[in-house]
């Protein structure tokens, strides 16, 4: 079975800085395609940030690019969020996805962690 747990959310005040952190098991991080979202309460989810698989590319939403870098460890098969300069607005539950590439999308997903911006 996949498993994703996300860990590193937390309550911080405007300009501050926190580091989501997402261990994956059953799927190889180094080799998936992966990424952050978040859901606000009463909006949509959201994609945040994505890494390809294989390789370093990534890719952000407008709204956090400069401030947001998505990074992958392979040795610990683990993917982090690193969030600076967060705004009130960054408040959301934030998810960690993954898919292996020959699936379409993002089937995998952990329960989240909850970012409170103040």
């Amino acid at each position: 079975d996949v498993q994703l747990v996300e860990s590193g959310g937390g309550s911080v005040q405007a300009g501050g800085s926190l580091r989501l952190s997402c261990a994956a098991t059953g799927v190889v991080a180094s080799t998936s395609r992966m990424a952050w979202f978040r859901q606000a309460p009463g909006k949509e989810r959201e994609g945040v940030a994505f890494i390809v698989a294989g390789g370093g590319s990534t890719d952000y939403a407008d709204s956090v690019k400069g401030r947001f870098t998505i990074s992958r460890d392979n040795a610990k098969n683990s993917l982090y969020l690193q969030m600076n300069s967060l705004k009130p607005e960054d408040t959301a539950m934030y998810f960690c996805a993954a898919g292996r590439v020959w699936q379409t999308g993002y089937p995998y997903w952990g329960q989240g962690t909850q970012v409170t911006v103040s």
